[in-house]
């Protein structure tokens, strides 16, 4: 038995001596074996002592058998408080739980994947604003919208589906949808600036890509400007063999597939060949060393050199 280590007091004789009780509750609940050796006693308090044990659980590294023995008082038999399985200062630990909404990174959706949104999302505001009730003398009062309703029904085959729910007639909601502007909640400003800026450092003007680019996207052809207030300074890249092709970059962003980048200049064209048919020009092919005479053309011309 080794020797017992103390916490903030001196164990008890009797608790501090109960390795064997201790190791027998430890293999009942873990498997024989796999409980090793014996660490450490620590008291817990009066007459309470735990006992640990190595654990050689593969894929435990480290961790000990924690077994709590206590007496009771002017008692000299010791019993078994708890039997548990604890990390040692070096043992292997799982990452500390993060929650879902802070875990989730770009890219882990998949398909059939559900993203919601909180009410109270800073990137996002509503796309309308107002009071449902319109004033009395609106062409959509309360009464004007019964009297409508009523004529509707007359005309129609039923009530909707069961699943549509259509906005409450003169409500914001049904103006809002007539004008094309359903949108309960668009992006705002605070959600406008972060998609700016992750764009903006991803194909961006301080990316290796745009510093040795040619220029900028600005100039290209193949830029599709952005609506709103976005076209300013995005625009999505349409070149099939940019690396940004379908995505959003800025128009500072360049890159050697620029449209005015390298435009190949045409092959030059060879002139015509001129051919003279109406004139003759003798070329000297060879010198006669021995008659003095030069060869031209298909025959000779004879010169007498020691005669004038």
């Amino acid at each position: 038995m080794s020797a017992a280590t103390t916490r903030s007091r001196t164990p008890d004789r009797l608790c501090a001596e109960a390795v064997d009780l201790a190791r027998e509750a430890a293999e009942e609940a873990a498997f024989p074996g796999v409980v090793g050796e014996h660490v450490s006693a620590v008291s817990e308090g009066d007459r309470v002592v735990t006992h640990f044990f190595e654990c050689k659980e593969p894929g435990y590294r480290g961790w000990r058998w924690a077994v709590t023995v206590a007496r009771a008082s002017r008692a000299k038999f010791v019993t078994l408080d708890e039997t548990v399985l604890l990390p040692g200062p070096d043992s292997l630990l799982a990452p500390e739980w993060v929650p879902w909404s802070e875990r989730l990174r770009p890219g882990d959706m998949g398909p059939g994947d559900l993203l919601p949104t909180e009410a109270d999302d800073l990137r996002l505001e509503p796309g309308y604003s107002g009071e449902d009730t319109p004033p009395p003398n609106s062409a959509v009062s309360e009464d004007l919208a019964e009297l409508v309703e009523a004529e509707d029904a007359e005309v129609t085959d039923g009530p909707p589906a069961p699943y549509v729910v259509p906005p409450t007639r003169g409500s914001i909601a049904s103006v809002a949808e007539e004008l094309g502007m359903r949108r309960a909640r668009v992006l705002s400003r605070y959600g406008l600036h972060v998609a700016a800026d992750r764009w903006e450092e991803s194909f961006g003007a301080k990316t290796p890509m745009a510093q040795a680019a040619p220029s900028s996207c600005m100039s290209c052809g193949f830029l599709v400007p952005l609506g709103g207030s976005l076209r300013q300074a995005f625009g999505v890249c349409a070149n099939e063999f940019g690396p940004a092709d379908g995505r959003v970059v800025s128009l500072s962003y360049g890159c050697g597939g620029h449209s005015e980048a390298a435009v190949m200049p045409k092959p030059p064209t060879p002139s015509q060949p001129v051919i003279d048919e109406f004139h003759v020009d003798p070329m000297p092919l060879r010198p006669d060393a021995d008659s003095g005479s030069v060869t031209v053309g298909a025959g000779s011309v004879s010169e007498d050199l020691g005669h004038s």
